[in-house]
């Protein structure tokens, strides 16, 4: 019985501390930059913004964001203001609101966490 047992425990350890001996390495001989690209792909409006610069006021708002699907036509019910004539509510990835120029894509205001 004690011998069973010292054999279970022994296999055990030997599985657990084996574990690390056996991870592929997925190619760390890449150029970092590249990765680096490629991960900003796939980052929010307010990742990318914060990234590149222009997620503040007096920033151009990239033509990926000027679609329909980032616009808030119901703006009474997000309690916002009424946005100015040429200027519309734009909704980032993270729930912050920008007005922004409907011709120039230039953020005119934020409301951070509304």
């Amino acid at each position: 019985m004690k011998k069973a047992l010292r054999t279970f425990v022994i296999c055990g350890a030997l599985a657990v501390l084996s574990a690390p001996l056996l991870a592929q390495d997925y190619g760390n001989d890449h150029d970092y930059r590249d990765h680096d690209q490629r991960q900003d792909q796939y980052h929010g409006m307010h990742d990318r913004g914060q990234h590149e610069g222009w997620y503040r006021r007096g920033g151009r708002m990239p033509s990926d964001y000027r679609g329909r699907e980032y616009v808030v036509s119901d703006w009474r019910h997000e309690r916002l203001r009424p946005p100015p004539r040429g200027y519309r509510w734009v909704r980032s990835d993270n729930g912050d609101f920008l007005l922004v120029a409907i011709s120039t894509g230039v953020i005119v205001d934020l409301l951070l966490h509304h």
